[in-house]
């Protein structure tokens, strides 16, 4: 049966509204979302961009990518080398540094979220010719073979010495079980944070 010419000029009307309101409603959309983009703040990325640190007390004014980690920033650009870089995956507690009083492994910390606090690495820790009693103690108890472990357990202890001013073994043991090392020299690091905070190792 033959089509009424009504009907299809009728499709054709509802059709053509159809799409008139479509194209309406993606102009609309399609224009608050550039007012919105224009109003917002500008996006950080992916070029390097200005980051201000504080590391041991000492500004740094650094031009680096916002995905960089703090790791990356501290020894590719502050040019502090004394923490490691060794699995690179937040696991093994060699690149541990402390930022506002809390440790962190900072292979897995952007540099950029880290601007306004205080980073504290292995370098700030001695004055001067004196070392900090924590890295006294891990020359005392021998408590270090390879090294790359060693400044990340430092960092480990003062942080727990900080937190525990005379730590029981469970305290040390719990506070350090985020750091590992390779050569199994656990004993020396458990007696070393013993040392440093005035305490018999059990």
């Amino acid at each position: 049966m033959a089509q009424n010419e009504d009907d299809v000029s009728a499709v054709s009307r509802r059709d053509f509204f159809k799409t008139v309101g479509v194209s309406g409603l993606a102009t609309g959309v399609l224009a608050a979302t550039e007012q919105q983009a224009q109003a917002a703040p500008g996006t950080l990325g992916p070029g390097p961009v200005p980051v201000r640190l504080t590391i041991n007390g000492r500004p740094y004014n650094l031009h680096i990518e916002p995905r960089v980690t703090l790791l990356d920033a501290v020894r590719d650009h502050a040019l502090l080398t004394g923490n490691k870089r060794v699995c690179d995956r937040g696991t093994c507690g060699a690149c541990t540094m402390i930022v506002d009083g809390r440790t962190v492994y900072a292979c897995s910390t952007l540099a950029i979220e880290t601007q306004g606090k205080k980073i504290r690495t292995v370098e700030g820790l001695a004055n001067g010719g004196t070392l900090h009693p924590v890295q006294e103690a891990f020359c005392d108890k021998d408590a270090m073979m390879c090294g790359f472990c060693t400044p990340g357990f430092v960092m480990a202890t003062v942080a727990l010495i900080e937190k525990f001013p005379h730590p029981t073994p469970a305290q040390i043991r719990h506070e350090l079980n985020g750091n590992v090392c390779r050569c199994g020299t656990f004993n020396r690091v458990l007696e070393a944070a013993a040392q440093a905070g005035g305490v018999n190792h059990g």
